[in-house]
């Protein structure tokens, strides 16, 4: 069986304690919780490959892309 995540060694918690640790155990869940939702993206590649670029280039094609 696997160790509790927070023990009370002794003593008792006050409620300002008990909210306390409360709310850092709820911030501490979203997050772990946000990270495993996180979709992996995929990497995209920037380089282009010369055979799938068109083969010719008109000589005036600077002149219709302006």
């Amino acid at each position: 069986m696997s160790e509790p995540l927070v023990r009370i060694v002794r003593g008792s918690l006050t409620a300002e304690e008990l909210a306390a640790l409360t709310a850092v155990l709820a911030a501490r869940a979203a997050v772990a919780a946000g990270a495993a939702a996180a979709p992996a993206v995929e990497p995209v590649a920037t380089w282009s490959r010369i055979e799938r670029r068109p083969a010719y280039f008109s000589p005036v094609s600077w002149q219709q892309a302006a």
